[in-house]
């Protein structure tokens, strides 16, 4: 079997990677390390690559920019995938700002680039699209919200597992990079409703985990506990440091993205986070890192909230669920939080 992954090195594309090359497949990455021009050395994947060429025993990494049309129907052309994982792409909302034009072609026209690819030289491929949930931009803000003493919560009964897949996308305040993501997104629903490309999407909520390279700018869990370890400042962009996220950990999504792979759905739309059980505020996950490491964040707090910013966010995966029943988050966010402490040390100390 041929497993195609766009943003190998990154923190989804890489743990697609070890999980494919662990089941004897020939993994097939596209990665030029976009990271690094977007945020700094700090950002840059290669250090993952690197281990994943050491770690791997079937994987080949092609260095191609995801907007070079040719060069990535030249790939699937000759290596015709069973399974694409799509998850190359411009991913802070608040760099998107700065460059719109790079952000929207890597986001919007890369991914036609690989649905197009597909279509044209492998046709029977799953593809699995990975979207987020900035798609709705700041609709879920209009949900009546209670507020606690460490985070803001849904006040009806009948919100209590969050955001499902029929939050409307439009007429809504989506940031740059949102806007990108929704034209990818429903590009990746077209391509499967209307050309009958077994294609998935996968929004994400707040996804994590060990290979995370944290910025400022993006990757909010591993930067925080980043800061933390290196007695860094940080500051809280709004909401008095209430806003929620699910946190879901990359081995969950990767999982998840497999189980589609095994029954595809052509054109489904599927939430995919770590639920409520996963959820945390900003300042209770400050609270986390401190239980869990004795590292106290200093932190500062602005009354600038980032645009088009979720005020609580928790990912409704009940249809995920439902369509495969097997499917479950299992690393809680207790787990996922004293891993990252753990390999932050670890680096920290090499």
């Amino acid at each position: 079997m041929k497993v195609m992954v766009t943003g190998s090195s990154g923190l989804i594309g890489s743990t697609a990677v070890r999980h494919w090359d662990s089941l004897g497949a020939d993994v097939i990455g596209v990665d030029n390390d976009m990271r690094q021009v977007f945020f700094g050395d700090q950002g840059s994947t290669r250090w993952n690559l690197e281990l994943l060429l050491s770690q791997t025993r079937k994987f080949r990494s092609h260095a191609i920019d995801i907007r070079d049309r040719e060069a990535i129907f030249e790939l699937i052309r000759n290596h015709k995938p069973a399974l694409v994982i799509h998850c190359a792409a411009q991913p802070s909302h608040d760099k998107a700002k700065e460059i719109p034009l790079i952000d929207f072609e890597v986001n919007a026209v890369g991914t036609l680039n690989v649905l197009e690819g597909v279509r044209r030289y492998a046709e029977d491929a799953v593809v699995c699209h990975m979207s987020t949930n900035k798609v709705y931009g700041d609709a879920p803000n209009e949900l009546p919200l209670i507020e606690h003493a460490t985070r803001f919560d849904y006040s009806r009964d009948e919100d209590y597992h969050g955001i499902n897949e029929t939050c409307r996308i439009d007429q809504t305040m989506h940031s740059v990079f949102g806007a990108s993501k929704t034209a990818a997104d429903v590009m990746a629903q077209e391509y499967g409703k209307y050309f009958g490309l077994r294609v998935g999407v996968f929004r994400g909520g707040c996804l994590t985990g060990q290979a995370h390279s944290g910025v400022e700018l993006h990757g909010f869990l591993s930067y925080l506990v980043h800061v933390a370890v290196h007695r860094k400042p940080y500051t809280i962009y709004g909401y008095g440091g209430k806003q929620v996220r699910d946190q879901i950990d990359s081995l969950d999504v990767v999982k998840a993205l497999e189980a589609f792979a095994g029954q595809p759905r052509p054109g489904e739309v599927y939430n995919l986070g770590g639920g409520r059980g996963n959820s945390a505020s900003v300042l209770e996950c400050i609270d986390w890192i401190e239980k869990l490491s004795g590292y106290r964040l200093e932190y500062r707090l602005s009354d600038q909230n980032r645009i088009g910013d979720h005020i609580c966010y928790i990912s409704d995966c009940r249809k995920l669920q439902r369509d495969y029943p097997d499917w479950k988050v299992r690393m809680t966010l207790e787990t996922i939080v004293a891993g990252m402490i753990e390999n932050a040390q670890r680096n920290k100390n090499s």
